[in-house]
């Protein structure tokens, strides 16, 4: 499941991952959410925290990843993922440089530098 991070700035999305995250919290949660920011604002500041409590993706989640970040590429301002996953890190560096905005990945240790970050 997913969960917004409480206390961003309002230029900043930001979410959590709890356990399995699967295609329904895509389609129901997250989705929703970057539309409903992008209503209001041309460019999305994004937050993922994939922190200790996340056991991974279903397949359909991770579809629902690709297409929502491709449909919206050139809206990413500034993106931070924060987990100590090494798949998940390798994954956002390498697919990281065809993004036009700033992609950077964080530890899990590193959240709050995160949130400054994406918050800047």
């Amino acid at each position: 499941m997913v969960e917004p991070v409480e206390g961003l700035p309002d230029n900043v999305l930001g979410f959590r991952g709890i356990g399995r995250v699967t295609s329904e919290d895509y389609e129901t949660v997250l989705i929703p959410a970057i539309e409903a920011k992008l209503a209001e604002s041309k460019k999305v500041r994004f937050l993922y925290y994939l922190g200790e409590e996340f056991e991974g993706f279903d397949a359909g989640a991770m579809w629902d990843d690709a297409k929502v970040g491709l449909r919206h590429i050139t809206e990413w301002e500034r993106m931070a993922v924060v987990t100590d996953v090494e798949w998940i890190r390798g994954s956002v560096k390498v697919f990281g440089f065809i993004m036009p905005g700033h992609v950077r990945v964080f530890k899990n240790e590193e959240l709050g530098k995160a949130i400054e970050w994406v918050s800047e």
